[in-house]
């Protein structure tokens, strides 16, 4: 039965609402205050500017890179292909959300070729990983961003460690941003062994045309134009930045906000406001994270389009204040910060650090 139905609305008269059923509803009514101001609607204009700005800023940047030759100038294109390249992850973003076209298929492809063509990186591999976050941000077991691997995200993966990564856990914050320089190279290898592993991945084929392209042409042109040292100098260069601006506008996003038991049962609404960080600025903060420091707005509304996340801001927050929804926005760096000190301690963080009032009416 839909829980906003008339004959549950007639039943609720005599008993009171279960909690579950009463953040659905309340959901439901944000929802529709969202969709009558019109945030939802496809916002082509912003879209196209921004698709051929970036095509434009990447030609040109490698036109300028053949007349300016061998020279150690060339590390500042480098620089300037990793910030290009960090847009084109944004972009990607968006269109996997379906934020860009009224069509799936548009949307589909067109993250497609701006991951594969422009980014050197299979959409395939990155959709499937970032689904599953969207549907349990912060649960442990569910949420793929908070799984094992080279940092301890949850108190149960630190206490398992054991030899050197067990004596650095205690420490591990304070290399997790510079670790983000060899993101980018990272995130390379994930998309080429998921072509290679996944025989099942849709579009497997037109992927794997797209990055031997993108990525034997890339370092073909490199040995073309510069000498060996240089030619890995910019290589370096372009990843590491590339890494780092993109690892540094996804970590805020959740690290240090409550991690959840996997057998956790939460509403919709709560388990996306209490898990998201949102961080204060105004257009060059938004520019710089992609529109990720609405983290909150677009967990609630994925396929809300980038500008709109703003606008729908103070709804949200109103929304939130009046159901008594922790809500939480901070600085960059008061969040960076934040990231840093929550990793170095993980370790001995409580078994289940989640302290919202209403925890225990989710346990099973």
């Amino acid at each position: 039965m839909n829980p906003t139905s008339p004959s549950l609305a007639a039943d609720t008269k005599q008993e009171p609402v279960p909690e579950r059923v009463r953040y659905v509803s309340t959901y439901t009514e944000l929802s529709r205050k969202v969709q009558a101001a019109g945030l939802l609607r496809r916002r082509y204009a912003y879209y196209w500017t921004k698709i051929i700005t970036l095509v434009a800023m990447f030609a040109g940047i490698w036109v300028i890179f053949a007349f300016v030759g061998n020279s150690w100038f060339q590390l500042l294109l480098a620089a300037a292909l990793g910030i290009v390249l960090t847009q084109f992850g944004f972009l990607g973003h968006d269109s996997a959300h379906r934020q860009i076209f009224a069509s799936h298929r548009w949307n589909d492809w067109t993250s497609r070729v701006v991951s594969g063509v422009f980014m050197g990186l299979s959409h395939g591999w990155w959709t499937s990983k970032h689904s599953r976050h969207h549907a349990n941000p912060n649960k442990e077991g569910r949420d793929p961003d908070v799984g094992a691997g080279v940092f301890a995200f949850t108190p149960s993966a630190a206490r398992a460690r054991r030899g050197l990564p067990a004596r650095l856990t205690p420490r591990q914050g304070y290399y997790f941003f510079p670790l983000l320089l060899l993101e980018g190279l990272a995130l390379h290898v994930a998309s080429v062994q998921t072509l290679i592993q996944r025989r099942d991945l849709k579009h497997r084929w037109w992927e794997a045309a797209m990055l031997t392209g993108r990525l034997g042409g890339y370092v073909a042109v490199l040995l073309i134009v510069l000498p060996p040292g240089k030619a890995a100098a910019f290589f370096g260069v372009q990843m590491g930045l590339f890494g780092l601006i993109l690892g540094a506008a996804f970590a805020p996003n959740h690290i240090g906000m409550p991690i959840v038991p996997g057998t956790m049962k939460i509403d919709f609404l709560q388990r996306q406001v209490l898990m998201s960080r949102n961080i204060r600025g105004g257009w060059l903060t938004s520019l710089a994270m992609g529109g990720l420091n609405y983290q909150i707005e677009h967990h609630l509304f994925p396929s809300m389009p980038r500008p709109s996340l703003r606008k729908a801001q103070r709804m949200v927050k109103d929304h939130c204040a009046k159901h008594k929804i922790s809500y939480t926005e901070t600085g960059l760096f008061e969040a960076y910060r934040t990231i840093v000190r929550y990793l170095n301690t993980v370790e001995f963080s409580a078994i289940d650090p989640f302290r919202c009032p209403l925890a225990s009416q989710y346990r099973n």
